[in-house]
């Protein structure tokens, strides 16, 4: 009787203590439309293949057409600003192969869109994106314009910078056929429905003022865009009305995280962080995030802006926990993710590691969207 009261008591206190938990079994709550999963290479391009990705699955939700927008055509446009910026600053900013959602709104306000099937963005004969020598080619033109600050900037520099685009990513095109119909980039993107003035950028952080817009100061934002900042519950139910409402977001966040596995296709923050690499396959206790823990976080470089991804549902574990899908643009090799190119990000994952959304204004919850000074 004593032996097996004490078996008893013993098996409790190993599966309370976290050493014996059950193994994920999600299943779908909201499941969103978006297109394949894709990738991204060997490049720092994920701002725009998320947020090309959102603003597919925003084509599909406007008029239920499906097509595949063109990333590159965006990193395309958006370099040139960047050198611009690089150069000005005299080489005290960023330049590199990063980005923010709002470089590819930016990109379509003021160059439009084409679909991926007329620019790829591809090297002849190359079958994924590899931009590390055009970056580096393109850094050394402008360190060679700043670090010569006795001679004057030659005025082709610019050009120079674009005629190197054009050998690595191809001539942007000015007319083309889609579907049988004639377009340019600004008919094409009047095609699909989009509307660029549409889409709103949110994060949440203390040191910013609520409710108001403000620059984020990271180092992606190479083009000053500006974020209104909600306190982190609020920025929490922004996510959940508009996926409850058919709307996707775009996400900006950290996954340099023991608790980010693409492999297991799962973020979570476990309490016991030693408990990391089981809480990949298993539920644990989650540590609970407030607006100091986030901050204190964020200020200590332990949360950074790594990565941009695209948020198209939720699931929910076999205990009723809620985790967000998320789409990732890394490809979908079975050795590097679980759920084909998807992660599931805990509630507790999303408060802390996220740094900010991007999402159509009529997804905001009117209670919020009443407090923002539009």
């Amino acid at each position: 009787m004593n032996r097996i009261f004490f078996a008893i008591v013993f098996a409790c206190s190993f599966l309370f203590n976290g050493h014996a938990q059950e193994p994920y079994q999600f299943t779908t709550v909201i499941d969103l439309d978006t297109t394949p999963v894709i990738s991204q290479g060997i490049t720092g391009t994920c701002w725009s293949f998320s947020t090309s990705s959102f603003l597919e699955s925003e084509i599909m939700r406007i008029s239920g057409k499906n097509i595949d927008l063109s990333e590159m055509y965006n990193v395309r446009n958006t370099y040139p600003k960047k050198a611009w910026n690089y150069v000005m600053r005299q080489g005290k900013a960023q330049f590199s192969e990063g980005g923010l959602a709002h470089d590819v709104i930016n990109s379509m306000r003021d160059h439009g869109l084409v679909p991926n099937q007329v620019y790829t963005g591809l090297e002849a004969g190359a079958d994924k994106h590899n931009h590390s020598e055009m970056v580096a080619v393109i850094k050394a033109m402008l360190d060679t314009y700043i670090e010569n600050p006795g001679r004057e900037l030659s005025p082709n520099w610019q050009l120079a910078v674009s005629k190197v685009l054009d050998v690595y990513l191809g001539e942007v095109p000015q007319q083309f056929k889609y579907e049988g119909k004639d377009y340019d980039p600004k008919s094409f993107l009047a095609m699909t429905g989009l509307d660029p003035n549409d889409y709103v950028s949110i994060t949440s952080f203390a040191h910013l003022p609520y409710y108001k817009q403000s620059i984020l100061n990271i180092p992606d934002n190479f083009s000053n865009g500006s974020f209104y900042n909600l306190p982190l519950d609020e920025f929490m139910e922004v996510i959940d009305q508009a996926l409850a409402k058919g709307y996707t977001i775009s996400l900006d966040c950290d996954v340099s995280e023991r608790g980010f596995s693409s492999k297991n296709g799962v973020a979570i923050v476990p309490e016991d962080s030693s408990l990391t690499p089981k809480a990949w396959t298993a539920i644990y206790p989650e540590l609970e995030i407030d607006q100091d823990l986030r901050q204190a976080q964020f200020e200590s470089y332990s949360t950074t802006d790594d990565h941009l991804m695209h948020i198209t549902g939720l699931v929910k574990d076999q205990q009723g926990n809620r985790y967000y899908k998320v789409k990732n643009s890394w490809g979908t090799a079975e050795d590097r993710t679980a759920f084909g190119g998807y992660v599931y990000f805990s509630e507790s994952y999303m408060r802390l590691k996220s740094i900010s959304l991007m999402i159509h204004r009529d997804a905001l919850p009117k209670s919020i969207a009443n407090k923002l000074m539009f």
